[in-house]
């Protein structure tokens, strides 16, 4: 697979899906039809100016723009062979991230290393961004282990499959960050649907009173698996943050420089003691919620194509290539390294064990249970008969 190909990956569309469509709600409000989005690069790649925002990225380099498109390139091609050993039978589930390389990458590289970061389970390209290895993070959706690195090497925790609990969390640790007089950060990341979460607006409350340095960054794909951003709120997400009394904005998430230049912003208020903000970063989520969803079942096909159309990876590399910042020889070695880690990946997740599969009997109560125990048996008759059947 190239880089160009990886770059303008497209999901399949499923048979039936044309037939169907005047049944699914399309999502409203794309970028650069909403005149509070934050927005610095153009779908076609061309650089606006911004007022407020532009003083966080006026020292980024040729070099550093590179960088940017090389996370976003390999973390896609990260994610789209992690979404093919899933569908190999390798792994038992992937959350895809496909869409949302620019609201991850941009933001993750605004982190300073001593700021602590609070994922779900779909921020790979955050968590390549703080250093994690990403055959790391494929050990939990193989099930052989709970999370695979060490969150206080990286500062970065482990993956969090309970929708929104980790903004508590973040909420906490930013907590302890103030009282310890550290000029450090928080930043903790959810989806729009974990925005209807009570937890969201637990942590939102107590970050405002204790004034807690953290970010809460929501990557606002406009599908809480099947249902849209329209069912859950009548307004903006961002605008949540004025009724707790701190700062809400909304950036185009599918432009990495934007989103670079807001979570800095951002940090940099918690770090000077300014509080909470929340960022809605306003991207779309171009593949399924997760390996056993089927979207096309539920979104319109007008609707992707046009995201597709402002693809975050496509998008910088319009900018790079009319500004002069790369060459033919980048996009050919990126694309040789690109493959590479393809490889990588995917021998490393077919060297890992199989999962125990009687593991999740283990540590269900402290003392035994006999239904536990006969749920224990009944499926280890049931493992025994496909050797039984093998051996006939």
């Amino acid at each position: 697979m190239t880089v160009e190909s990886t770059a303008a990956r497209k999901p399949r569309r499923s048979a039936g899906t044309k037939s169907t469509a005047g049944k699914r709600t399309t999502a409203k409000n794309a970028p650069g039809t909403d005149p509070e989005l934050v927005q610095l690069l153009t779908p076609e790649g061309e650089r606006l100016k911004n007022a407020e925002y532009d003083k966080y990225v006026a020292g980024i380099t040729p070099d550093e723009l590179r960088g940017l498109y090389r996370d976003m390139v390999l973390t896609r091609r990260f994610d789209a062979e992690a979404t093919a050993l899933q569908r190999q039978g390798e792994l038992g589930l992937w959350a895809s991230l496909l869409g949302q390389e620019a609201a991850q990458i941009g933001s993750g590289r605004a982190t300073r290393e001593d700021d602590y970061v609070f994922p779900t389970y779909r921020e790979h390209g955050v968590a390549w961004c703080r250093g994690v290895d990403p055959t790391n993070l494929l050990g939990m959706f193989r099930g052989v282990n709970n999370g695979g690195w060490d969150p206080n090497s990286n500062n970065f925790h482990l993956y969090t499959i309970v929708i929104g609990s980790q903004t508590l969390h973040a909420t906490g640790y930013a907590m302890g960050v103030a009282k310890d007089g550290a000029d450090s950060a928080v930043i903790a990341y959810f989806g729009d649907g974990a925005s209807s979460q009570g937890d969201v607006a637990e942590s939102f409350t107590f970050s405002a009173v204790y004034n807690a340095p953290v970010v809460f960054f929501c990557q606002n794909n406009q599908w809480a698996i099947s249902e849209p951003t329209e069912k859950q709120t009548r307004v903006p997400l961002y605008q949540r943050a004025q009724g707790y009394g701190f700062p809400g904005v909304r950036v185009d998430g599918n432009d990495v420089l934007a989103c670079l230049a807001v979570t800095r912003w951002a940090l940099e208020r918690a770090r000077s003691g300014e509080g909470p903000t929340l960022v809605e970063a306003y991207t779309y989520r171009m593949g399924a919620h997760t390996t056993s969803d089927d979207p096309t079942k539920y979104r319109a096909d007008e609707e992707r194509e046009a995201w597709e159309a402002k693809d975050p990876i496509l998008r910088l590399r319009r900018y790079l290539e009319s500004a002069n910042h790369a060459d033919e020889g980048f996009f050919a070695e990126l694309e040789t390294e690109s493959e590479a880690l393809g490889r990588r990946v995917r021998e490393a997740v077919r060297a890992m064990p199989d999962p125990d599969h009687f593991a999740i009997f283990e540590n269900v109560y402290a003392d035994g249970h006999a239904l536990v125990d006969e749920e224990r048996a009944q499926f280890a008759a049931y493992q025994a008969s496909f050797a039984d059947e093998g051996g006939h």
